[in-house]
């Protein structure tokens, strides 16, 4: 059967929120050069939702011709077993390592399904959880400047450099609350810090990206606009690199950076403790 190594569909299942499973896939996918089609499946904890994601796996393998490649973390035997035996190649994020914790500290595990561990093990780790994500939501996108003292980052940029998902991962991995503001176009004729923000001014940080890659990502919103345009994208962002150097707000450019490695390097330059909850 002809295969094509230059593109792979990839599957990230859990039983859980496959945030692991994702976030393992791509650091391991990272040390190879080929493309990739991603599907992430959370909570796959029945029958049902096994057969819809072996459907998938089914139609990959018939389709493309190769083995896709998935991720996985179930507890589940029956499940479990039945997804090792589809056409695809199976890795185990968790079973290498609990093997070996195990013949090191001599305790047998007990499996747990990953989306009622967090709750049973600590409630109080869940619901600060929860609060995180609302508060970020309800500070999304310059939404809402109130409440700003609750706030454990402020992240700055123009629109489209990576703002929102970046701030949804970090409620939702780290538990911290994070508050996103746009720079807009309407902004630049006398860009500066917003009042809001100066007795802040600790937790501001700010994103940046290059202007093919905003234009590329504006482009996919609003095909052939001024938005989308490479002048109107260098100047944007010219702009606002030059408030970050005049204010002294730390920045980093997210072109070429996933989700996960921007979180890190803002935890990283900021200070600010990872909440593992």
């Amino acid at each position: 059967m002809p295969t094509n190594s230059q593109s792979r569909d990839v599957f990230y299942v859990s039983d859980g929120t496959a945030i692991t499973c994702e976030t393992l896939g791509h650091v391991v996918l990272g040390q190879f050069q080929f493309d990739v089609n991603e599907k992430t499946f959370p909570f796959v904890e029945s029958e049902d939702k096994l057969s819809d994601l072996l459907k998938e796996i089914s139609n990959s393998y018939k389709n493309k011709g190769n083995k896709p490649l998935v991720f996985f973390s179930i507890v589940i035997p029956e499940l479990k077993k039945k997804l090792l035996d589809a056409p695809a190649h199976c890795y185990d994020v968790l079973e290498d390592i609990v093997k070996k914790v195990k013949n090191d500290i001599q305790i047998e595990p007990k499996p747990k399904l990953q989306r009622s561990r967090s709750v049973s093990k600590d409630s109080k780790s869940y619901f600060d959880r929860i609060n995180a994500i609302e508060y970020t939501l309800a500070h999304d996108d310059g939404i809402k400047l109130t409440n700003l003292n609750d706030a454990d980052i402020i992240l700055l940029g123009v629109s489209r450099s990576g703002k929102t998902p970046t701030s949804l991962y970090m409620a939702m991995q780290f538990g911290l609350r994070v508050v996103n503001y746009p720079y807009i176009q309407e902004d630049m004729s006398s860009l500066k810090l917003l009042k809001e923000f100066e007795v802040h001014r600790h937790k501001l940080f700010g994103l940046t990206i290059l202007p093919e890659r905003l234009t590329e990502i504006r482009e996919n919103r609003l095909a052939g606009s001024k938005y989308a345009d490479i002048e109107q994208c260098i100047s944007e962002i010219e702009k606002v690199e030059a408030l970050f150097r005049r204010e002294a707000i730390p920045y980093i450019n997210t072109s070429s950076l996933s989700v996960e490695e921007i979180s890190a390097r803002i935890l990283e330059r900021s200070g600010l403790r990872r909440r593992l909850l």
